[in-house]
C-alpha cells in the first residue's frame, strides 16, 4: 500500500503509540483521523498533524460509527490502528477481598471489545474501496501486548483482554480475505509511554535493564516503524509481532 493520499483511523491517537503512529502516517502523506477520549490533547496533535479528531469511547458503537463516517468523509479510508486500551492491576484475590468484577469487565470492553468495534465497522467502510493495484482494500493493526503470553501478577484483566487480541487476529484475517482486507497484530514488550513513565524513575530503569537487546524501553517511534511496514508489504496477514527486544516478563 502507498501510505500517501489514504486516510487512516488511529485510535489512542492522542498520546503514546498512537500518538507516534499518527505522526509516522501525517509524515508519509496520510490523512489521520484520531479517535480519543482525550479531547484537548487529541485536537492538539490533529492540528498539529493536518488532521481530524472525534471524541470516541471505542467500546460504543455511535461513537465508533461516528469516527469511521469521518474518516471516509475525508477520503479513501484503508487503515486503522487500534492503540486505545487501558491497564488496571489487581489480583484475582487481593487485600481488599476478590478482584473487582467492574475492573475486569471494563477491561475487557475497551481492550479487547473495543478493538473489534473499530475493526468491524472500519472494515465495513473499507470493503466498499476499490481495490488497490495489489487487490487490498484495507488493513487493519491492533495492539496487543507481551502480557498475553508472560502475563504477571495482578495482569489477569489486562492479559486476558489482550490474549483476546491475539485469538482473534487469524480468524477475522480469514474473515476479510474475501474482501481483500489484512488484519495484523502488534505485541509490544516494555515502551516508554504515559502509562509507564507515571511510574518512580527506578521502576523505569529496571524495567528497560531486564530488556536482552536492545536494553532500553521502546519508543512510539518504534511501533509506529512496525505499523508503517505493516502497512506497505501485502504478505503480512494474520499475524502477531511481538515486537520486545526479547524479554519474556517474570511473574512480577
Amino acid at each position: 500500500m502507498d501510505i500517501a493520499g489514504k486516510v487512516f483511523i488511529v485510535t489512542g491517537g492522542a498520546s503514546g503509540l498512537g500518538e507516534g503512529t499518527a505522526r509516522m502516517l501525517a509524515a508519509q502523506g496520510a490523512t489521520v483521523v484520531i479517535a480519543d477520549m482525550q479531547d484537548d490533547k487529541g485536537r492538539a496533535v490533529a492540528q498539529d498533524i493536518g488532521g481530524a479528531f472525534v471524541h470516541c469511547d471505542v467500546s460504543n458503537e455511535a461513537d465508533a460509527q461516528a469516527v469511521v463516517d469521518q474518516a471516509t468523509q475525508l477520503g479513501k479510508l484503508m487503515g486503522l490502528v487500534n492503540c486505545a486500551g487501558i491497564a488496571p492491576a489487581e489480583k484475582t484475590v487481593g487485600k481488599n477481598g476478590a478482584h473487582a468484577l467492574s475492573v475486569f469487565s471494563k477491561t475487557i470492553s475497551v481492550n479487547l471489545i473495543g478493538s473489534f468495534n473499530m475493526i468491524r465497522l472500519a472494515a465495513e467502510a473499507m470493503s466498499k474501496n476499490e481495490p488497490e493495484a495489489t487487490g487490498e482494500r484495507g488493513v487493519m493493526i491492533s495492539t496487543a501486548s507481551v502480557a498475553a503470553y508472560d502475563g504477571q501478577i495482578g495482569q489477569a484483566a489486562y492479559a486476558a483482554s489482550k490474549g483476546g487480541i491475539v485469538g482473534m487476529t487469524l480468524p477475522i484475517a480469514r474473515d476479510l480475505a474475501r474482501n481483500g482486507i489484512r488484519n495484523m497484530t502488534i505485541a509490544p514488550g516494555i515502551f516508554g509511554t504515559p502509562m509507564l513513565f507515571g511510574m518512580p524513575q527506578e521502576v523505569q530503569d529496571a524495567l528497560a535493564a531486564g530488556v536482552p537487546f536492545p536494553s532500553r524501553l521502546g519508543t512510539p517511534e518504534d511501533y509506529a516503524k512496525l505499523a508503517r511496514h505493516i502497512f506497505e508489504n501485502d504478505m503480512l496477514n494474520g499475524e502477531v509481532i511481538r515486537l520486545d527486544g526479547a524479554i519474556r516478563l517474570a511473574p512480577r
